[in-house]
């Protein structure tokens, strides 16, 4: 059994408190509550869950499938109350809150010798607390630029943008013809974190930005300040969609395929949405080296999949996490999602975008999540409304830098 998509929170809330409270689950049944609900995941968990069917025909999976802004939003009120049996989220801090809350399963014991040697260890650690497990990470992916390289050479930009002064002249050279640099739509907000994370990682490495996202550095620190100032370049040269305020990163991403902006930056989730005559037009590229910060550090954000410490059938919860270890379903699974597994018994898609992602993931110096899964969740959220209001009026930098720095020490207090 698949349930339809609940498209927002009130609905996905109720909907799955009517579920829930319908009376007891019978022996046997296994809920999955998934935030999959663009096409290619979608596609992915329902061809993953049949198969597991198919493994398991004593086993009846009920795969409740929501969009991902509500599954936000309603996740914690699953975790501390009617409780799915298994949910998607994100690796690292945010699952490490759930942890610290007592309200994931210690899943540690599918964590075998033999089966740690097939898996990527970063990531393992990534869903590790205090030396024990509380999910299975499945798959992670590059962020970078997504671009037409049509549109580029058009502009006369040539070469691969490596470097801020080439940035800011492809950034001319496009506005010259009418286009718009990059594509953003910032109603979700993280868009915009996306900028704030490989700004600050350019300037000021991977241990200052991990400071920062932990809470341990005051947002008025002038390092902060120095990063907003680049960025207030790009943005007052025009270098992004002006609406971005009133744009989802899917509605935004459609003017890559109008003529209307030339790039993106954005993870490799964008490229199943690519209109197939424009597929070949399409490249990648690292968000580009700045100042004297030469190492390169990389967003590679890792999903993962947990039991709930208040699940009721825990027992097949295991069963389906242990199968999404495996490498031939992590490599079905991702080869939809043209991510990469963790299981490195697993083969990649035959794909250039990922081929290019992995290769730049294993040359990097150091890996990062993105803000939102490495920041507290209040704190990220407020400092993402933030940056948001920032790209609109980029005059009111020392004021969005004061606000958020106020949220910071009043959740430090807390």
């Amino acid at each position: 059994m698949i349930t339809s998509v609940l498209k927002s929170s009130a609905l996905a809330l109720a909907g799955w408190l009517a579920l829930a409270t319908a009376g007891p689950v019978a022996a046997g049944v296994l809920t999955i509550n998934a935030n999959a609900s663009d096409p290619a995941p979608r596609a992915a968990w329902e061809a993953t869950v049949a198969a597991f069917r198919r493994d398991n025909p004593d086993v009846e999976v009920r795969l409740n499938i929501f969009d991902h802004e509500s599954y936000k939003r309603s996740i914690r009120n699953w975790l501390t109350g009617a409780s799915p049996d298994v949910v998607f989220w994100f690796a690292g801090n945010r699952m490490r809150e759930f942890a610290h809350l007592n309200l994931l399963e210690d899943v540690s014991d599918l964590f075998t010798a033999p089966a740690r040697t097939e898996l990527h260890a970063p990531a393992v650690d990534l869903v590790t607390v205090d030396g024990k497990q509380y999910g299975v990470p499945y798959s992670y992916y590059q962020v970078g630029f997504y671009y037409r390289r049509d549109l580029l050479e058009r502009a006369g930009v040539k070469e691969a943008i490596g470097d801020w002064s080439a940035l800011l002249d492809a950034c001319r050279r496009l506005k010259a013809q009418g286009l718009d640099a990059f594509a953003i739509g910032t109603k979700d907000l993280w868009p915009a974190a996306a900028w704030f994370d490989y700004l600050n990682l350019r300037l000021n490495g991977r241990a200052f930005h991990l400071e920062l996202t932990a809470g341990a550095v005051p947002f008025t620190d002038s390092r902060v300040r120095s990063v907003l100032e680049r960025w207030r370049e790009l943005i007052e040269l025009g270098c992004f969609t002006r609406n971005h305020a009133s744009l989802s990163w899917q509605e935004s991403q459609a003017l890559l395929y109008q003529d209307r902006a030339a790039m993106m930056l954005i993870g490799n989730y964008i490229v199943p949405y690519f209109p197939p005559e424009l597929r070949e037009r399409m490249d990648f590229a690292p968000f580009p080296m700045i100042g004297p910060e030469r190492r390169r550090y990389e967003e590679a954000p890792t999903n993962s999949l947990h039991i709930p410490a208040l699940a009721r059938n825990k027992t097949d919860a295991r069963r389906f996490l242990a199968y999404v270890l495996r490498a031939d379903v992590q490599e079905r699974i991702n080869r939809a999602l043209l991510f990469l597994p963790v299981n490195l018994k697993a083969a990649t898609a035959d794909d250039r975008f990922i081929k290019k992602g992995k290769e730049l993931l294993l040359q990097a110096d150091g890996l990062t999540q993105f803000f939102d899964r490495d920041t507290n969740e209040e704190l990220a959220t407020l400092a993402m409304k933030g940056f948001q209001e920032f790209m609109i009026n980029p005059g009111r930098l020392d004021a969005v830098l004061a606000d958020i720095e106020r949220a910071r020490t009043r959740l430090l207090r807390n």
